[in-house]
């Protein structure tokens, strides 16, 4: 008689992990992949961007035409509603996804992302104003990591010279900026819709919108498989998927969880930059990154200690 081989189940949890880490990771080769698209390909953001947004968005929203026929339109029924995802596509998406992929094309992936993740902090810092109260230890704890992490890849640790170009560092602490719009403004339609919904309008909105301010129909590139794969690879696996991923991961294990998990972007990238695109990146480099990456983990944790206490908060 043969044993019988008892097949452990995984958990929904592990699933849950697994899959937002994906997501994290889906989305850091998206940044490294526009950096190829920079570097390889001579494209540029201007051209980039609008492309990949109104294409994910149109993609996404053909889904929810398919599913929901007219129901795809009832946003536009409510004044308000309408306004309010005009102002995220254009002040959050487009904003949040140019100044991203402007900032890698003036530096590359892995810098982008690790200061564009600097935007929990702003939001700490909104809170406090909000509250009208003072951080608590360990919320200056992470802001002075933030700030060290800033510096250090900026300057090396050498106040008297950059090291990244001033361009790309005000560029990209203006991407995350961005973030935090993109993170709070839409908070109130996501009450009344689906977030994948909101975010095709979104896309479809601030990709048309940039697209009539750099009409990337006017540039010349190449079009080889290079290029097509790259930018198919940036809408479907660093944009539809991804996304998916994470939204998934959320409904599993919780936005506090989710978003500690998926702290795996601004890694993914950098490997991939390193390894991929042979960026080569300093000590102090890395041990900017390692700054700004503590930073969001002690804020997760907080935040997560917080939903552990409060199980109606988020989860």
């Amino acid at each position: 008689m043969e044993p019988v081989i008892k097949r452990r189940k995984i958990s929904p949890e592990a699933v849950g992990v697994a899959i937002t880490i994906l997501g994290g990771c889906l989305w850091g080769f998206s940044g490294a992949c526009g950096q190829y698209l920079f570097n390889q390909k001579g494209v540029t953001a201007k051209w980039m961007v609008p492309i990949r947004l109104v294409t994910a968005g149109l993609l996404m929203l053909c889904y929810f035409i398919w599913k929901e026929k007219k129901g795809a339109f009832r946003i536009w029924k409510r004044k308000r509603d309408a306004v309010d995802v005009i102002v995220y596509g254009v002040a959050g998406l487009m904003l949040c996804q140019f100044t991203y992929f402007y900032t890698i094309e003036l530096s590359n992936a892995g810098t982008a992302t690790v200061i564009q993740y600097i935007a929990p902090v702003i939001i700490m810092v909104l809170v406090c104003a909000a509250e009208r109260r003072f951080p608590k230890i360990m919320e200056v704890v992470a802001l002075v990591l933030a700030v060290l992490g800033i510096f250090l890849i900026a300057t090396h640790g050498n106040i008297r010279q950059m090291v990244l170009s001033k361009k790309a560092l005000i560029v990209g602490l203006i991407s995350a900026c961005t973030v935090v719009i993109y993170n709070l403004q839409p908070r109130r339609l996501l009450l009344t819709y689906p977030t994948p919904y909101i975010l095709a309008w979104g896309m479809v909105i601030g990709g048309i919108m940039l697209a009539l301010i750099f009409r990337p129909w006017q540039y010349s590139c190449t079009v080889d498989a290079g290029l097509l794969g790259a930018l198919g690879s940036i809408i479907v696996l660093g944009t539809i998927v991804a996304f998916s991923l994470y939204m998934q991961g959320v409904k599993m294990i919780g936005p506090a969880r989710a978003s500690l998990y998926s702290c795996v972007e601004p890694i993914a990238a950098t490997i991939l930059s390193a390894v991929w695109l042979r960026v080569p990146f300093a000590a102090m480099d890395l041990v900017g990154f390692a700054c700004i990456i503590a930073t969001i983990l002690i804020l997760g944790f907080m935040d997560l200690k917080k939903t552990e206490a409060n199980p109606q908060r988020g989860e």
